[in-house]
């Protein structure tokens, strides 16, 4: 099992067991269907419904049927299994570790990515570290095949030394 964070569980909602999530994952609505699985605490459960309220996602689980049985999930995250879903792109995670490389030239690793409203920013770590836009002005291509992202030129990346 491939288990990926998707969100958190912040709270109930109602008597009836619903679930209010924050999530920020990029693929939420391939997710949140009924009848697709989630993993809480690394036990698989299925979704029973979904909605929009206000900035949360909410779900309800099939056999958790009032809030004495949801209210135990709140605090813990929220997790799919990679392996039973396919996306039309790449997940955040899997950019992690993968080289990054400016005109041929090897500049580093990925070693995490930090969220801001604008974009996301991946961390570089090699002779220096960078920090570079992921947007399509700087970052050229994502070969998740071999394990590369190639960098269009950024203040910096060329004269290490």
């Amino acid at each position: 099992m491939n288990l990926i964070l998707v969100g958190k569980i912040v709270n109930t909602h109602g008597i009836k067991g619903e679930i209010r999530i924050i999530s920020d994952f990029k693929y939420k609505d391939d997710i949140f269907k009924i009848g697709n699985n989630v993993y809480i605490d690394n036990k698989k459960y299925t979704i029973n419904s979904y909605r929009v309220h206000k900035l949360f996602d909410m779900i309800t689980l099939v056999d958790i049927n009032d809030i004495n049985d949801a209210i135990k999930f709140k605090g813990l995250n929220l997790y799919i299994d990679r392996d039973e879903y396919k996306f039309n792109g790449y997940l955040d995670s899997e950019l992690i570790g993968m080289d990054v490389y400016y005109n041929s030239e090897y500049k580093g690793k990925v070693t995490e990515i930090l969220k801001s409203k604008m974009y996301d920013l991946l961390v570089v770590e090699g002779k220096k570290r960078h920090m570079i836009p992921n947007i399509d002005n700087f970052v050229k291509e994502i070969d998740i095949n071999n394990n590369r992202i190639y960098v269009e030129y950024i203040g910096g990346l060329d004269n290490e030394d």
